[in-house]
């Protein structure tokens, strides 16, 4: 008979096995006496730490029909043991075998748990048990691991989450209050102002003012708990409290015995922006910080849980053009997850292994990614049995290396980081102020892009050692400070870099607003961006980098440069990187030097379809790893489509976990069956699938599709099959390449506005020699037949380029920003040659009967898809290609046309020409749109019923994508017209 053991002896074990996973946290199995009020109560585990809510685990043998009720039923309760009430439950089944197995230490070593947690949301003022709102995660169903995985939630799940809000706004709201102190200042003694705004080498604005008040208050946070751990500093009530007479000279002295056990990340900066301020306007700063330190720490928050550095971005006013948009620390998460999972080789129970790592950011921001990286090393350090205080020194002066050009997101890095093990020292950092605009010597700096042109560089500031920190922006200075960042030296380069891009200036335009924006940050001169430019432009020269694609493509190309082979790569990039015509070179790059590459995005209606907070232009994960000597690149890249971006961080390393351990995946060549879902318990988070590298840095479609069996069919489509979804088989369809049927227009700047243009443009005239289809008018473009909405004027001197121009008007233009939610048409005609413009460019084919069938094709349900395929879909409902691009779309191969089917496609035509179409998100409900198919279908080529059904199914699950409506409505009661 085999043994059947008592769920209490499983309990046990999984205690004892899951503590040295824990690092300090105690795990206590069936204890009594640890439930305020209910003595009896005995938690199947009970886990507690540090500065971390209590979590408890309920495990049951199958069926388990009552463990979800028992863990429900201890969320909210205060523990005997632990100042932080329960805000977490995980309710746990066993499997069977663990019931009756002959070792039963070893099942439960062994074991796949199921598991779900459940967290408080809000809590009401009910004496004894505050709950009001608990979610439960996964919603419905099931995870799925083993202890390390389980070790892993109960971290995640022991955040503090509700605490950290209520800090963070406390914060948010004393800085408000310390702002008006400084505006004060600005209006009687503004040189006070101006020193600090130097001092962190900004202008003296709002921002600067917010910066600073974030600045102090995250020293004086520290200030409060560092005070419980060493000897001899004085706690904020005695030197800032009520009574004490000079606040500031108090808390100076007391930071100056801080900086003596280091901390300088933290104080530094802090100690010399205090010393600036006049001593009326720091008490009141310094009075004001004070309550709200005392009210986090009364909280049990940790500063480890980014409570500055999320404050700080709430602040940032400066990202029009620096464009440094935070990383979400749940997108952090998830990048850090798979970025650490391609470090090969490493060693995790031991600390000076890990902290040989180098690990770096040349964009670092206020340290989301640094800190979450470090997260993922430190956690596999803990379950391997590391002591993360031990680990901790090594990591900071050693392993993370961060740079940015702004001091105080430096300082806020350094905060985030050194708050990880508060009470622990560490001799130095590797933080770095990077020169940026015009130095003192004449010369200007491009921040961490100077790196490209050498290995080491001097860095404005440095907040790690007092004798080796130079002085900031006008500042005093002291001994200057080498920052070595190695090429080839790097095993992990993370980075969110600046989205800005120089423009149309890379293509020639000239325009000074287009040459200068990527450097339009921090308010330098027109001369000094354009000094800048030329620089990037140098020192980018035979890289990835692209003008086009903005400054982010000359931080890729850094990346690059600094990662050792067999390193780990992982970017946060506009998701243009994966399609767009500037990016080919960095996809060229990643296709010769790296393999495992895996590429995420998010297809989200609406505006979330970031990883980043604030904006709503749709982005994109790339993680690779560096291929080492000898080693032939994996063929294939896997993307991942999230249906959302991560909403917190144990669905952040679910998610993690699926994207690893998926398979076997899908294949773009399969044909239409879609994609390998992933799941999180029955909600579907996702689908995966993958691609062979296109040949040459040639696109990646597969970004931003919820339905991959479009993917399939828009890919058959392009090598000349059309497979539906549905159809066993594919059909012989013959397509082509436009430019090799047809000859794309010119950018719009090589006819008007740029310096070699000959025209320049005006209203429209019905007797215009130079008609001109220019801009986008969503109300008077329902039809295919579209009226010239411009005339162009000849320039004097530029006649015969005029000519030349001219030369090349056609009646077909391509759309080449495409808004499905409003536009109609994916391609117009113009009864008379016209040239195209800005968003609708010329296609000029060599015979002018091509032109019907090729605005038919273009506006068919099956040319949306192709278009669809081919472009850019970074912003929600809306398609971009450029010109380049175009060159490279997809249609049907017109050549291939009978004489008989270019009579039928002109007749076709004209029987459309007073049609209206609805805008192509509705395609599925237009009848016109059904009709144009079928006549396009079966009239002009020939197929049968069936597969004209086949293709108003399609035309549904297109408009089903995000990506298509956007998160626009549809009428209510629609139907597939057919």
């Amino acid at each position: 008979m085999m043994p059947r053991h008592a769920e209490p002896n499983a309990n046990a074990f999984l205690g004892d096995l899951l503590q040295p996973m824990l690092g300090k946290d105690t795990a206590l199995a069936q204890n009594s006496q640890t439930i305020v009020g209910h003595p009896g109560w005995q938690p199947d585990l009970l886990i507690t730490a540090p500065g971390r809510s209590a979590v408890v685990v309920e495990a049951e043998y199958p069926p388990a029909a009552n463990v979800e009720e028992e863990a429900l039923g201890r969320l909210g309760f205060a523990v005997t043991i632990h100042p932080l009430p329960i805000e977490a439950a995980i309710a746990l089944r066993y499997p069977e075998e663990v019931h009756n197995a002959p070792d039963l230490r070893a099942a439960v070593n062994n074991a796949r748990f199921s598991y779900c947690v459940f967290t408080v949301e809000r809590y009401s003022e009910t004496p004894e048990r505050r709950v009001k709102k608990t979610a439960r995660f996964p919603e419905s169903g099931w995870l799925e691991g083993g202890l390390t995985d389980l070790a892993d939630l109960i971290r995640l799940s022991s955040l503090p989450q509700l605490a950290v809000n209520a800090a963070a706004d406390a914060l948010q709201s004393s800085i408000d209050r310390v702002v008006l102190f400084l505006d004060e200042l600005e209006t009687l003694r503004p040189a006070i102002n101006q020193r600090i705004a130097r001092l962190l080498g900004m202008d003296n604005v709002p921002q600067t003012r917010r910066m600073v008040g974030a600045i102090l208050a995250n020293a004086l946070v520290f200030h409060q708990r560092l005070a419980g751990i060493h000897d001899g500093i004085k706690s904020l009530s005695e030197v800032c409290g009520p009574g004490i007479s000079n606040p500031k000279a108090e808390t100076l002295d007391a930071w100056a015995v801080i900086l003596s056990n280091n901390y300088h990340p933290i104080f530094d900066i802090a100690r010399r922006i205090l010393n600036i301020l006049t001593p009326r306007a720091a008490a009141g700063i310094l009075n004001t910080l004070k309550y709200t330190a005392e009210q986090v720490d009364a909280t049990g928050v940790e500063n480890s849980h980014d409570l500055t550095g999320r404050v700080f971005q709430r602040l940032i006013a400066d990202r029009k053009y620096l464009a440094t948009f935070y990383t979400l620390p749940t997108s952090a998460a998830l990048l850090a997850r798979l970025a650490v999972a391609k470090m090969q080789e490493v060693d995790w129970t031991d600390a000076a292994a890990i902290g040989g790592l180098r690990i770096g950011d040349f964009a670092c921001g206020t340290g989301a990614l640094l800190s979450a990286v470090y997260d993922q090393i430190a956690a596999r350090h803990e379950r391997a049995g590391g002591d993360l205080t031990q680990l901790h020194p090594r990591m900071m002066a050693e392993a993370l290396y961060g740079c940015d050009v702004l001091p105080s997101a430096v300082h806020i890095t350094g905060s985030t980081l050194a708050g990880a093990q508060p009470n622990v020292g560490f001799g130095q950092s590797r933080l770095y102020t990077m020169p940026y605009g015009r130095l003192n010597d004449g010369s200007v700096a491009i921040g961490s892009l100077e790196f490209l042109n050498s290995d080491e560089q001097v860095t404005l500031s440095n907040f790690s050692d007092p004798s080796t920190r130079t002085g900031s922006s006008g500042d005093e200075r002291s001994e200057q400070v080498v920052a070595e960042i190695r090429d080839e030296s790097f095993d992990l380069v993370i980075m969110n870099p600046p989205f800005t891009r120089a423009g149309s200036d890379w293509e020639g335009s000239g325009r000074e607003e287009d040459t200068i924006k990527q450097f339009r940050g921090l308010s330098t001169d027109a001369e000094t961006q354009r000094e800048m430019a030329d620089r990037e432009k140098r020192f980018t020269a035979s890289t990835c980098a692209h003008g086009y694609a903005g400054i982010a493509s000359s931080f890729a190309a850094l990346a690059h440069r600094k990662l050792k082979k067999g390193g780990a790569l992982a970017l946060v990039l506009p998701l243009s990187a994966a399609a767009g015509a500037s990016w080919q070179l960095f996809r060229q790059m990643l296709a010769e030097h790296y393999t495992d590459l895996s590429v995420v995005s998010i297809t989200s209606s609406g505006r979330a379809v970031s990883f980043s907070a604030d904006t709503a232009i749709a982005e994109c994960l790339i993680i690779a790893r560096k291929l080492c000597k000898g080693e032939s690149a994996d063929p294939r890249v896997q993307f991942i489509s999230l249906t959302r971006r991560p909403q917190h961080f144990a669905n952040s390393a679910a998610i993690a976990r699926n994207i690893l351990s998926a398979g076997p995946i899908r294949r773009l060549e399969d044909g239409p069956y879609d994609g390998t879902d992933l799941e999180v318990g029955q909600e579907l988070v996702g689908k995966t699938l993958t691609a062979a590298r296109p040949a040459e840095g040639g696109a990646w479609g597969g970004v931003r599709i919820a339905d991959y069996s479009l993917a399939q069919t828009a890919y058959a489509l392009a090598d000349s099959r059309l497979w539906l979804p549905g159809n066993p088989a594919a059909f012989d369809l013959r397509m082509a390449p436009l430019n090799q049927v047809g000859n794309r227009g010119l950018h719009h700047r090589n006819i008007v506005g740029g310096p070699t243009a000959p025209f320049t443009r005006t209203r429209p005239s019905p007797t215009a020699t130079y008609p001109a289809l220019w801009n986008h008018d969503a109300r008077k473009e329902t039809r295919m037949v579209c009226l010239p909405d411009a005339q162009l004027q000849v320039r004097q001197g530029h006649e015969n380029r005029a000519a030349e121009v001219r030369a090349m008007a056609s009646r077909a233009h391509q759309n080449q920003d495409f808004g499905f939610g409003a536009q109609s048409l994916c391609a117009a005609f113009t009864d008379q040659e016209s040239t195209g413009g800005t968003a609708w460019p010329d296609v000029k084919f060599s015979d002018a009967r091509f032109d019907y069938p090729f605005v038919l094709w273009s506006n068919s349900s099956l040319g949306l898809l192709s278009f669809w395929w081919h472009c850019s879909r970074q912003q929600p409902g809306r398609g971009r290609i450029t010109i380049s691009t175009t060159e490279t779309l997809p249609i049907l191969d017109l050549r291939a046309l009978t004489e008989a089917q270019l009579t039928a496609a002109q007749e076709i035509f004209e029987e459309f020409r007073d049609k209206e179409l609805r805008p192509a998100y509705l395609a599925d409900l237009d009848p016109n749109r059904a009709l144009l198919d079928r006549r396009v279908i079966c009239d002009l080529l020939g197929f049968d019923e069936s597969v004209y059904q086949g293709v108003r199914r399609l035309a549904e699950k297109w408009c089903a994508e995000p990506s298509v409506h956007g998160g626009k409505a549809r009428p209510k009661g629609g139907r597939l017209a057919v």
